[in-house]
C-alpha cells in the first residue's frame, strides 16, 4: 500500500557544525559551500523499492517501484497506479513480460520534451519476451486522466540482463544492470545507461549493448552524430562502463555527466566524451592478470575479503590507462571508496545559495572490508567550464540517511531523493 505522508523537519547548519565540533570532528569543509538550513517532508512512504522519478511542469511525479510498477503522484497528493510487473496488485493493468530480479526491473522512467502534445514517457526495465531475457527501452502513452497507460512500444529490447549467478560478490542474476534514462535538454536524445552483468567481454565489445551510454532518437534510433569506434553498434555514444546508473546534463552546456560504481575501490564520476572510452575491462588474462572467477576479474584480487583499496585498483583499475591511454579520465574518485555512488543531479536555482549550478550524487553505502558506509549526499561544485572538482561537501540531512537510489530536482526548486528503504524525500533550502 502506497502513502502519502508530510514530516518537516529544520536543522540548522550551526547546530550541525557546533554538534561536530563537539566531537571532535573536522567542520571546514561544511562550512565553505553549504546552505543555512533545509525543509524535509517525506513526499511518499511504504513504497516497495522506489528507484527513479521524473517530473512534469505543474509538480505531476512519474515514479517507479523496482518490483512493482509505474505510478503516478498527481500534484492533489493522489497517487495513480498506471503499470504492474508480472502480478503487481492494485495496478489498472500488468506487463506480464515484465519481472524483477536482484538489481534488475522496473528502473528509470522519463518524460517526453514534447510531453504536452504527445503524452509521452519512456521505461526502463527487464523483459522474459526475448530468450536470454533482456532490458528495454518502453514507449508509452499515458491517459488523459492518468488512469493509465497505453500504445507501448520497445524502442531498445536487445541491452544484456544477467541471467545466471556467477561466483562474485552479489553475483545473483540481475545483476549490475545500470537503467537510467534521462533526456538531454540541450540535444534532445535520450541517454540510456547500461551495466557489465558480470560478463568481462561486455564493457569492451562493440555489439553487446551492456556497459554502454547509449543516445537515441524518440524512436529508438541512433542520434546521427554518435561517434563510437568503427565497427560499433551506431547507438554507442561512450562504451567500457562498468554500472552506471547516474547521469546528469551540466546546466550551462548541457555536457553528459555520469556516475559509477567502483569495485570495491574507486567510484567515479566522469565528463563524457562522444564515442570515449571508459577503460573498464575485467576480462582475464589482461593487464597482467591470469584466470579469475567465473571469468570475470571485477573484484580481483581476493573479491571476498577486504584489502587496502589502492593496491587492489592497482590489480583491476576501475579506468585502465596502461592499456586505454586514451580513456575518459574520471574527474572524481570518491577518495578511492566504492560506496555505491547511484545516482547524479544538478542543483539549480538562486535559492540553493552556493549550491546554484553544483553536482549532488546520491551514495548508498555498502561497507565491505572495512569501508565506511557512506550513506549520504555530495555536493560537487566543479570548475566553471564543468571538467573538474573544485570542492566536494557532505550535505547536511536533516533526516536519517539511507540508501539513495535516486535523486531529482523538481520544478519546484526542491531535491527529491528516493531511498531504497521505501521512502521519497523532498528536501527545500530555505
Amino acid at each position: 500500500m502506497i502513502t502519502r505522508s508530510r514530516v518537516e523537519t529544520t536543522l540548522p547548519l550551526t547546530t550541525v557544525v557546533a554538534a561536530l565540533a563537539a566531537f571532535g570532528a573536522p567542520v571546514a569543509a561544511q562550512t565553505g559551500m553549504n546552505i543555512s538550513n533545509m525543509t524535509h517532508e517525506v513526499v511518499l512512504s511504504d513504497l516497495d523499492s522506489p528507484w527513479d522519478m521524473a517530473f512534469l511542469p505543474d509538480g505531476t511525479m512519474f515514479f517507479t517501484e523496482k518490483c512493482d510498477g509505474l505510478s503516478v503522484l498527481m500534484p492533489s497528493g493522489e497517487v495513480m497506479p498506471l503499470l504492474g510487473m508480472g502480478e503487481a496488485e492494485g495496478y489498472p493493468a500488468n506487463a506480464e513480460d515484465l519481472f524483477c530480479e536482484g538489481q534488475a526491473g522496473m528502473n528509470g522512467v522519463a518524460v517526453d520534451p514534447d510531453f504536452a502534445e504527445n503524452r509521452t514517457i519512456y521505461v526502463y526495465s527487464v523483459s522474459n519476451l526475448s530468450s536470454p531475457q533482456t532490458n528495454r527501452v518502453m514507449r508509452m502513452t499515458v491517459a488523459e486522466d492518468f488512469s493509465g497507460v497505453a500504445d507501448r512500444t520497445d524502442i531498445v529490447d536487445d541491452i544484456p540482463y544477467k541471467v545466471a549467478a556467477t561466483d562474485h560478490p552479489f553475483g545473483g542474476p540481475g545483476a549490475h544492470n545500470g537503467g537510467r534514462l534521462k533526456f538531454n535538454p540541450g540535444d534532445g536524445y535520450l541517454y540510456v545507461t547500461s551495466g557489465d552483468n558480470h560478463n568481462s567481454e561486455i564493457p569492451q565489445s562493440p555489439t553487446m549493448m551492456g556497459s554502454k551510454i547509449l543516445r537515441i532518437d524518440r524512436d529508438g534510433n541512433a542520434a546521427p552524430d554518435n561517434a563510437p569506434p568503427e565497427g560499433f553498434d551506431p547507438r554507442t555514444y561512450t562504451y567500457g562502463h562498468r554500472n552506471v546508473q547516474g547521469i546528469a546534463f551540466h546546466p550551462e552546456t548541457n555536457t553528459p555527466i555520469v556516475a559509477e560504481h567502483g569495485p570495491w575501490h574507486s567510484d567515479e564520476i566522469t565528463v563524457l566524451q562522444n564515442g570515449g572510452n571508459g577503460g573498464w575491462d575485467p576480462r582475464p588474462n589482461m593487464a597482467g592478470r591470469e584466470e579469475c572467477p567465473d571469468d570475470y576479474c571485477g573484484y580481483s584480487p581476493n573479491q571476498m575479503e577486504g584489502m587496502n583499496r589502492y593496491e587492489r585498483a592497482a590489480f583491476m583499475p576501475m579506468t585502465d590507462f596502461d592499456t586505454y591511454p586514451d580513456a575518459m579520465p574520471p574527474i572524481w574518485d570518491n577518495n578511492g571508496w566504492s560506496q555505491g555512488t547511484s545516482s547524479a543531479e544538478f542543483l539549480t536555482g538562486e535559492q540553493w545559495g552556493d549550491w546554484d549550478g553544483a553536482m549532488v550524487v546520491g551514495i548508498m553505502g555498502i561497507g565491505f572490508g572495512g569501508t565506511p558506509i557512506g550513506q549520504r549526499i555530495d555536493v560537487i561544485e566543479l570548475s566553471d567550464d564543468g571538467t573538474s572538482v573544485v570542492d566536494v561537501t557532505e550535505m547536511t540531512l536533516p533526516m536519517e540517511s539511507g540508501r539513495f537510489r535516486s535523486l531529482v530536482q523538481g520544478p519546484d526548486g526542491s531535491l527529491y531523493a528516493a531511498v531504497d528503504e521505501g521512502m521519497i524525500h523532498k528536501l527545500t533550502p530555505n
